[in-house]
């Protein structure tokens, strides 16, 4: 007979409802139920006694059965449901070192108690049973899988691999035993201060080294090997629930990506139709963008770009969107009205701050666009950001990010590539100067940044050149100081000149 512990007793399913009203002794080498206290020997082992029914319930009677009880050796003793104990009894309780608690079903707690001393298999097959009766329901999807598994087993249940928890559903696994899991074995079973885990290797072609987990946090050894052969049962109904899945996010993923392509597709006519199919994604087009594009640095599959970033942009206080384009996915911040230079910073600090924890799990690139208006400017801020996406995979200097807001050199390669996001993107740039400042900047860096020369060339005062291009500098935010900067600004001002 195996030892009875209390924190076990506690995490498994039908222990007839226990609550713990007096915690003393912690573990028992033997189990006896009795009808009633009437019943009760002396003890030759630890021992934890449940009463099925009893008939002391004045304080005065629970009081006389606490101290008859530790005179008999029994060390834990299960009352009734609804026996009322009363602070003295409880607190004569705690100086007897009794633990006392109380079983909404007392025959309920006497099996499970069985089931964890002495019959392993009897326990295993719990579980089994527990097992078949859930996966024979039909899920939505993964998650309500995993819910389900953790409403029968009683118990966690997670999908982990190396770099994480990938769904979890009941009482959540401490991320710290991660890295005690054997990943390589079949079946794993750890035994480990933040928790007590039961892993099978998912057998799943598209998820490599993926992981079915049950977890508790202080299972016992038949516990933990019960949990083992319930997982092992589990695996094969979560490995096809994930291949389905996965065929749907696909279908799903390509739907949305032929959809994109038609709304950036400067030829294609927004009917009726088309208006209807972006509503029913629940994108817009009307209001302000901010484009956002996220590729593989290597051989990454634009579908686990996806994956990546959906979780993540789900909690950003914008509203966003995103599918899957070329090597990668793309995607847009959606702004009702007009945001202030303030909420735009804002949200671009979000993305780069996602941008650092996809790093940690993809090698990605993310080049992020300019905000623009209605739906000629939702298709420039995508193509804007795709080219800096493109840019940034070359930039681990800047963390392979690219935000094209000011244009710095990342815009003159763009230029030198021939792409059609520059001479919009210089527009953008040059747009809060006005015409007099504009013309004084261009022939300001046509000269060499001489101001004297500059005062020649337009025929004004040099104080007057001084003033207009420290004004320039204040607008863009820029320092033209920096000879990255000015060859920049001359390009962009010969590509949109003053008009």
């Amino acid at each position: 007979m195996s030892a009875l512990h209390l924190d076990a007793l506690l995490e498994q399913p039908g222990h007839g409802g226990i609550e713990v009203l007096v915690r003393a002794a912690d573990a028992w080498d033997r189990v006896e139920v009795e009808p009633d206290e009437s019943t009760l020997e002396r003890a030759s082992a630890t021992t934890f006694a449940i009463i099925v029914t009893a008939s002391a319930t004045r304080a005065w009677q629970l009081d006389a059965l606490v101290r008859r009880v530790r005179d008999l050796g029994i060390t834990g003793l299960a009352l009734p449901g609804g026996t009322a104990v009363s602070a003295g009894t409880a607190s004569l309780a705690a100086r007897v070192g009794l633990t006392l608690v109380r079983a909404a079903r007392p025959t309920s707690l006497a099996r499970t108690c069985w089931e964890l001393t002495t019959s392993a298999d009897a326990l295993a097959l719990s579980l089994v049973r527990r097992v078949a009766q859930t996966i024979q329901y039909a899920a939505r999807d993964l998650p309500d899988q995993l819910r389900h598994l953790a409403a029968g087993i009683g118990h966690g249940v997670a999908l982990v691999a190396p770099h994480g928890i990938v769904q979890q559903a009941g009482p959540e696994l401490d991320p710290s035993v991660l890295a005690h899991i054997d990943f390589d074995r079949w079946v794993d079973r750890l035994e480990h201060p933040a928790g007590t885990v039961a892993s099978v290797r998912v057998d799943s072609k598209g998820s490599d080294r993926l992981r079915l987990a049950f977890h508790g946090r202080a299972l016992s050894l038949r516990q933990l090997a019960a949990l083992a052969s319930a997982a092992e049962i589990a695996m094969p109904a979560v490995a096809a629930r994930i291949l389905i899945d996965e065929v749907e996010e696909r279908d799903d993923a390509s739907r949305s990506s032929s959809l994109l392509s038609e709304l950036l597709d400067p030829s294609a006519s927004h009917d009726p139709e088309l208006d209807r199919r972006v509503a029913e994604r629940g994108w817009t087009t009307e209001g302000w963008h901010v484009g956002f594009a996220v590729q593989g640095r290597g051989r990454v599959e634009p579908l686990e770009v996806l994956r990546l970033l959906r979780p993540s942009l789900a909690a950003l206080r914008v509203r966003a969107h995103s599918t899957i384009r070329g090597a990668g996915a793309v995607g847009w911040l959606s702004f009702s009205s007009a945001p202030s230079r303030a909420e735009l910073s804002a949200a671009i600090a979000a993305l780069r701050e996602r941008h650092g924890a996809w790093l940690l799990q993809l090698p990605v690139a993310t080049g992020v666009g300019t905000l623009q208006r209605g739906v000629a400017g939702f298709a420039q801020t995508i193509h804007e950001a795709m080219d800096a996406a493109r840019l940034a995979a070359d930039r681990s200097a800047a963390d392979w990010f690219l935000h094209v807001d000011r244009l710095g050199i990342d815009q003159l390669l763009l230029a030198w590539t021939g792409s059609d996001a520059f001479l919009p993107a210089a527009r953008g740039l040059l747009e809060p100067l006005r015409v007099d400042d504009r013309r004084t900047l261009a022939a300001y860096l046509d000269h060499e940044s001489s101001l004297a020369a500059t005062a020649s060339a337009l025929g004004i005062h040099r104080n007057t050149v001084a003033q207009r291009i420290a004004r320039v500098g204040q607008e863009l935010g820029m320092d033209l100081a920096d000879p990255e900067v000015r060859l920049a600004l001359q390009l962009a001002v010969r590509a949109a000149p003053a008009r």
